[in-house]
């Protein structure tokens, strides 16, 4: 039996499990409990499934202390980074130690989170949007060149994003545009195409985030592996670091960021992204590990 528990944070649900628990294999197990039909994310809900899991080993004895993160997607390939993920590692790990202050261990770097209740803002890194980072197809950044419809900005934010300012995200077919976006000769290991529309509207600020909101946009992600995002924390970065590369926002702008999942707040203060929003536990519970090795 393994002992798990279930996370949410915008939109998207993550299985928990301590790497401490005995999981013969963690690409079959999360393919088997992340499964959309037989999942266990929602167990008193009509919908089912997960974003992925999230196997974490914390190490309470650093200063500040320490999670690792390995993120095991419901195809069983395991992903570099998420941001959901590491606000939702943060929130396990003051969950256990009430501690406020966390780094979080993962496969593209070390990030640091801060929890303030129930609102975690966690480190991006530094948005990159040199042509090598993404990659692109030449020597210089992709910065407002067209591919098909779109006006797009490469960036690298722990995944590779080409973003387009659109008019409306919702006129926008992603179904259509992504697989000849994602797999364009322009970016020969690919990228997820990341759409976006400015707010007229303010924005109501958000308890837990510093400094005001200057700037709003819907945003929309169509992933690279063929699908559309609910919440793509690395596609809100993208946005937040396009529209400063672009002169849309300032240098030190907080905005509000609204997957389809809801709201994200970003900053770039300093060159490294700080990506914050609400974080919930659901429950836990224990299943049985019935799936085969590889």
């Amino acid at each position: 039996m393994v002992t798990l528990e279930t996370y949410h944070a915008t939109g998207t649900d993550y299985i928990v499990v301590d790497t401490d628990e005995d999981v013969v294999s963690r690409r079959s197990f999360a393919r088997e409990f992340c499964d959309p039909d037989d999942g266990l994310a929602h167990p008193d809900e009509d919908r089912t499934g997960a974003e992925g899991v999230l196997f974490l080993s914390l190490e309470p004895e650093c200063s500040p202390p320490r999670v690792i993160m390995t993120v095991v997607k419901p195809d069983g390939n395991v992903a570099e980074m998420s941001g959901n993920g590491a606000r939702i590692a943060a929130a396990w790990a003051n969950d256990r130690l009430g501690a406020d202050v966390l780094m979080i261990d993962t496969m593209a770097g070390t990030r640091r989170a801060t929890v303030e209740d129930d609102y975690v803002t966690v480190e991006m890194g530094d948005p990159v949007f040199g042509p090598g980072a993404v990659p692109v197809d030449g020597s210089e950044p992709f910065v407002e060149q067209h591919v098909g419809e779109f006006s797009l900005t490469a960036v690298n934010t722990g995944i590779p994003h080409a973003v387009a300012f659109v008019d409306d995200v919702d006129d926008v077919d992603l179904d259509a545009a992504g697989p000849d976006i994602c797999h364009a000769p322009a970016f020969p290991e690919g990228v997820n195409l990341t759409v976006a529309a400015r707010r007229d509207q303010p924005t109501v600020d958000v308890d837990g985030s510093a400094g005001a909101v200057v700037a709003a946009f819907d945003q929309r992600t169509y992933e690279a592996d063929g699908r559309e995002a609910v919440c793509s924390c690395t596609g809100a970065t993208a946005v937040a670091a396009a529209a400063r590369k672009l002169g849309i926002i300032g240098q030190n702008d907080r905005v509000a960021v609204h997957p389809p999942g809801g709201r994200l707040d970003v900053r770039i203060p300093d060159g490294n992204a700080r990506l914050g929003g609400p974080v919930s536990r659901k429950f836990a519970g224990r299943v049985a590990d019935g799936s085969p090795g590889d």
